[in-house]
């Protein structure tokens, strides 16, 4: 698969039937398949190559590729909720840290309303996050079931 990322044009191997049982983990079994956001494979992740200054930060964070992959292995050993998890952390992967706080907190009870919170759902789905849009509309229902959204 080829993706853009913040450094150009990136080819990821894809992981055409996920075998829980030979790829996970994939940092161990299948290392190849997982790069950081700069491209690096997890051979160039090393205490040394801190030391050097040859990584930032964002090689520390998971990329939405190396999540996908590891939903689709999830997802094959039958724990559908983790790969739903997972597939949403793939989403929120570029999302921007002060943004993921700001809607972390607008999901706290009592914090907004439903008005509210569907703006964050919108605003959600226009990043190419629809799976967690859809989550927090889910969330905005039940808050206002039980009566948990800011507007009661």
């Amino acid at each position: 698969m080829i993706v853009r990322s913040g450094h150009g044009w990136l080819a990821y191997p894809v992981l055409v039937d996920p075998d829980p049982a030979t790829d996970y983990p994939l940092g161990t079994r299948r290392p190849e398949l997982v790069r950081t956001p700069s491209g690096l494979g997890l051979d160039a992740v090393t205490l040394d190559s801190a030391r050097q200054g040859t990584l930032t930060a964002d090689d520390a964070r998971a990329t939405p590729e190396t999540l996908s992959l590891q939903a689709g292995i999830a997802r094959a050993a039958g724990r559908r909720q983790l790969a739903d998890g997972l597939d949403r952390a793939a989403e929120l992967a570029s999302v921007p840290d002060d943004l993921l706080l700001e809607i972390y907190t607008a999901l706290r009870p009592g914090r907004s309303s439903a008005t509210e919170l569907e703006g964050w759902a919108t605003r959600l789905a226009g990043l190419g996050a629809t799976r967690t849009a859809a989550f927090v509309r889910e969330a905005a229902a039940a808050y206002a079931g039980r009566g948990l959204a800011a507007d009661g």
